[in-house]
């Protein structure tokens, strides 16, 4: 039996970055599981939407597939947004939604690649100050994983970490760049917890402005696309023991 298509469902940008960054990391994925079927699908503005993406694999005698919100954190999108449209795919489909990518260390790991990558070394870690700069949610479990992640972070070895938001929640990246001085870090990073540019990351670009470094999004790392296939393996697993296989 095939393994179920990988339907990876990105929320979709008007600002071009976005979509090119979502398509480099399909591109990682691809090439470390050769010969397993990728396809991303939008929820807004960019094509293929999702409702799209899932009526071709029906054409095309598709029968299982795992839907894998390239999110960070369980907030509206994925609680409301994709299991709406997941609902409304032609019932030829069986549709599993894997969990969404965050938190995982794995993509501790590529916080810490992308701040390398920026300028910094290991060796600056215990007089380094981070923010942890999200987009930001209304929903409290998204806002508590974040403060989490930022807690668990500190713990291995930097001078501070501490959570901001783009929107809907504070501080702002800016209040948190002026709290880690006033702590007395010696240098301050801004590592911002996004997979693509985008409005809100512009937005934390912005807050950085007084910090010492500003770490790229994550992106296409190789840690984000293994994420990825833990998140589609763990889902594809029940599905494919209800089918014997």
């Amino acid at each position: 039996m095939p393994a179920p298509v990988l339907l990876v469902i990105a929320h979709g940008s008007r600002d071009p970055r976005h979509a090119a960054t979502v398509h480099a990391l399909v591109r990682r994925v691809r090439a470390l599981r050769p010969g397993m079927r990728v396809e991303t699908g939008f929820l807004d503005f960019n094509i293929p939407s999702v409702n799209g993406v899932l009526d071709s694999l029906a054409a095309q005698g598709v029968r299982d597939v795992v839907a894998l919100p390239l999110l960070l954190t369980r907030a509206f999108h994925a609680k409301a947004d994709i299991p709406a449209v997941l609902r409304d795919a032609p019932p030829r489909l069986r549709i599993r939604q894997a969990e969404v990518l965050g938190p995982s260390p794995l993509l501790t790991t590529a916080l810490e690649r992308r701040l390398y990558e920026a300028g910094l070394t290991p060796a600056d870690k215990s007089s380094t100050g981070v923010v942890l700069a999200s987009a930001g949610s209304t929903d409290p479990e998204a806002i508590a994983v974040i403060a989490d992640i930022a807690r668990e972070w500190r713990h291995t070895g930097w001078c501070a970490v501490r959570p901001a938001f783009a929107s809907a929640s504070l501080p702002r990246t800016e209040d948190a760049v002026r709290e880690l001085r006033a702590l007395g870090c010696a240098r301050v990073a801004v590592s911002p917890y996004v997979l693509a540019p985008g409005f809100l990351p512009d937005r934390i670009a912005r807050g950085a402005a007084e910090a010492d470094v500003l770490a790229d999004v994550l992106g296409p790392a190789p840690e984000v696309a293994r994420v990825l296939l833990e998140r589609y393996d763990a889902a594809r697993v029940p599905a494919l023991a209800a089918l014997g296989a």
